[in-house]
């Protein structure tokens, strides 16, 4: 795996981390790489297989392997958006299982980012996604 298809390994990981990979998850994720480099100038056919061969590694190694896999390849600052994203991807439905919690825990330790960096991202990640302005909590 290049630092591209390790990076998508990663954030495939975070949806599929409950055990499911759904379609509304399987679209939040191309979204999420839609926007990034090298993911945005990829026609639909490359985007497709990547997944493709990305889905048969996970069946292979599963959750966990796909990401210890993948991790080798990418950069420090790659890491620190890699658990960025992961976190928006986990969160994004509003609806965090233990599974995803547990995954999110140990990505960010497995990352090997500076200490405190991994708890920092997650805590921003969670503000982000809080719902601020629900006066009925």
């Amino acid at each position: 795996m290049n630092s591209a298809e390790s990076f998508a390994a990663v954030c495939l990981a975070a949806v599929a981390s409950d055990g499911v990979l759904g379609r509304d998850e399987a679209r939040s994720l191309r979204i999420e790489l839609e926007f990034r480099t090298p993911f945005s100038s990829m026609e639909d056919r490359e985007m497709t297989d990547l997944f493709d061969r990305l889905l048969a590694l996970w069946r292979d190694l599963g959750t966990m392997g796909l990401v210890k896999s993948a991790i080798p390849q990418l950069t420090p600052a790659q890491r620190e958006t890699a658990l960025a994203v992961a976190t928006q991807l986990v969160r994004a439905d509003r609806v965090v299982e233990a599974e995803e919690l547990e995954f999110l825990n140990t990505l960010a330790s497995s990352l090997d980012l500076n200490p405190g960096k991994a708890e920092l991202i997650i805590e921003v990640m969670d503000i982000l996604h809080r719902d601020a302005l629900d006066t009925s909590n």
